[in-house]
């Protein structure tokens, strides 16, 4: 294991296929937490989530010779196996579900919604992440993993764009534009800021 550690994720991926088990395990805890945590924010459903890790990594297994390194790394091929079956799913359950709550939808809220000072705390902690979850769901697919990706998984914009196969620029455009967009759904919550501001700032976002 100590030798496999330092081989990059293509070589790993070729013993794996090779039927080396042990290079197929460090693969997978490489890549799984990126795999579940997109699969979470497109989904919002754990179980979900799960299925598609899952079904992510046996198709490594089956389809992998079909990977080519001159086209960019294995975790963006795994993505790209991930982002069909969250399409999958998405087509199978249309019904929106909230997304999960975390730190990740908290901050972005936080950016959206500004004059942190007039928040009262964890009331309007909630309101807000309810509100972003639901925005995030009605964005354009585009827009949206945009936002699930750079965001919510934290990837830089270079990975992004790998993910989504298409140039940094665009990963910032939009961006951009989910936010701003993201900002117009929630206006109706920032106009409300100065009366709730009232009740003090006890427990304020920031």
């Amino acid at each position: 294991m100590d030798r496999l550690e330092t081989r990059s994720d293509a070589v790993l991926l070729q013993l794996s296929l090779a039927g080396e088990e042990s290079a197929f395990v460090l693969l997978y805890g490489r890549l799984k937490g990126g795999i579940f945590r997109y699969a979470y924010y497109m989904t919002s459903s754990r179980t979900a989530a799960e299925e598609v890790t899952q079904e992510v990594f046996i198709s490594l297994l089956r389809e992998g010779r079909r990977y080519r390194e001159e086209l960019g790394d294995v975790a963006a091929f795994a993505f790209g196996i991930a982002r069909n079956f969250v399409r999958r799913i998405e087509r199978r359950e249309r019904a929106y579900q909230p997304f999960p709550g975390n730190d990740g939808l908290e901050y972005l809220s936080e950016s959206l919604v500004s004059e942190p000072e007039a928040l009262p705390g964890q009331m309007i902690r909630n309101e807000l992440v309810e509100r972003v979850q639901t925005a995030i769901a009605s964005l354009p697919d585009h827009y949206r993993q945009a936002v699930v990706l750079c965001d919510l998984c934290e990837l830089s914009y270079a990975e992004a764009a790998t993910r989504l196969q298409c140039a940094v620029g665009t990963i910032r455009s939009r961006l951009n534009r989910a936010h701003a967009l993201l900002a117009q759904k929630l206006k109706p919550l920032r106009s409300r800021q100065p009366d709730i501001g009232a009740a003090g700032t006890e427990g304020c976002l920031i």
